[in-house]
């Protein structure tokens, strides 16, 4: 049905410089915009949502959608520092009409919240989900078969047959049968970074599949300036259970600018992949809108690395295994801002972290459909 254009993975494993994946983003963007019909290059229409009035969160949803038949589906944000200082990962898929008539949806959504400071009760059926966990898209990627499907965040944004990305990051841990590589750019299972409330939903998941299915994990997380320091508790207590952890080190230039922060948001098992907008933070699911892409494809094809799980595995280990990753070591303190030596790093907050991690975004009682 459809085949997924690999460029954009096997571009960035080749070899870890950021001015080949700088290069590489402009030319998947260029690419994608010359597709555009020529009457959308006279204007952009823009539309704002009030995120603070909806969910008191953040859109962080990174895709495109380009004529309902290809999308762009990553981490990366649609500025400078995303597409020269940062460390991305995305991918594209050319003439997929159903998945991309899917993801339009999640958009439909948004751009149809413009203007409101309340939620709907109820969600119109063009906003329906077409597939999910349960019920995946049976496709066909660089010739190997495949099933997909799209999941989002907050549950408040969710409407009928969608699935949630906790409900597809843990159906994707639990089918794993021999491994799980997760890159994050924040692990904390709390409900937020100034709560002291244990989040189980993921880290549940991921001490289930180390103690009873013997599943082989290997967690690589972001070495910044803003890592909580209760990351490396959890991360300990982990490693007690044999995973294996790393931290991707970023580059400090003379000036004292940062280059290279690992801003991936992804996790590729033996099974499937999952690409997402959101940190693994307890609030994060709850206040911020992001999406989710799930592909499952199992390894039978004759062709060595041909399927969207190699790669992915692929473009990983090469991280895993890069001069740029440090394992917690017991006899010495963690530094993750080369900064600062003698003091731990602060600790930024977002606005929500101060409200009650389990209040539901707001509900409004007026009966409006979108």
């Amino acid at each position: 049905m459809t085949e997924l254009a690999t460029f954009y993975i096997q571009k960035f494993i080749n070899r870890f410089s950021f001015f080949t994946y700088k290069l590489t983003c402009i030319l998947l963007l260029t690419r994608l915009l010359l597709s555009l019909p020529a009457a959308l290059e006279v204007y952009a229409e823009v539309h704002y949502l009030n995120m603070t009035a909806l969910t008191k969160g953040h859109l962080h949803s990174s895709f495109w959608v380009i004529d309902n038949k290809h999308f762009y589906f990553g981490s990366a944000s649609m500025d400078w520092r995303s597409l020269a200082t940062k460390k991305e990962l995305g991918i594209v898929v050319y003439n997929c009409s159903c998945l991309a008539l899917d993801l339009h949806k999640v958009f439909s959504l948004y751009w149809g919240l413009q203007y409101k400071d309340f939620i709907p009760t109820f969600w119109s059926k063009r906003l329906f989900a077409l597939f999910n966990r349960d019920r995946p898209l049976d496709l066909t990627l660089n010739n190997s078969k495949a099933q997909a499907y799209v999941s989002t965040s907050p549950d408040v944004f969710i409407p009928k047959d969608r699935s949630s990305d906790l409900e597809a990051i843990s159906r994707v841990i639990m089918d794993a049968q021999h491994f799980i590589y997760i890159s994050i750019t924040d692990y904390l299972p709390l409900f937020g970074r100034n709560s002291n409330r244990y989040w189980s939903r993921i880290d549940g998941f991921i001490r289930e599949a180390l103690i009873l299915r013997k599943v082989r994990v290997r967690l690589l997380i972001s070495c910044w300036e803003n890592i909580h320091p209760l990351t490396f508790n959890f991360i300990w207590s982990l490693r007690s259970l044999c995973m294996d952890q790393k931290f991707f080190r970023s580059r400090v230039l003379s000036n004292g600018n940062v280059q290279g922060i690992n801003h991936n948001r992804y996790m590729v098992t033996d099974r499937a992949i999952y690409l997402g907008n959101l940190d693994w933070v307890g609030n994060e699911f709850t206040y911020n809108a992001g999406a989710g892409l799930v592909i499952s494809q199992t390894d039978d094809d004759d062709e060595r690395n041909s399927t969207v799980v190699d790669q992915l595995r692929i473009a990983f280990e090469r991280d895993w295994f890069s001069r740029h990753t440090r394992s917690l070591q017991a006899d010495k303190m963690s530094v993750c801002d080369q900064r600062q030596i003698n003091r731990l790093a602060p600790i930024k907050t977002s606005r929500h972290d101060s409200i009650n991690d389990e209040r539901p975004a707001p509900i409004r009682k007026r009966m409006k459909d979108l």
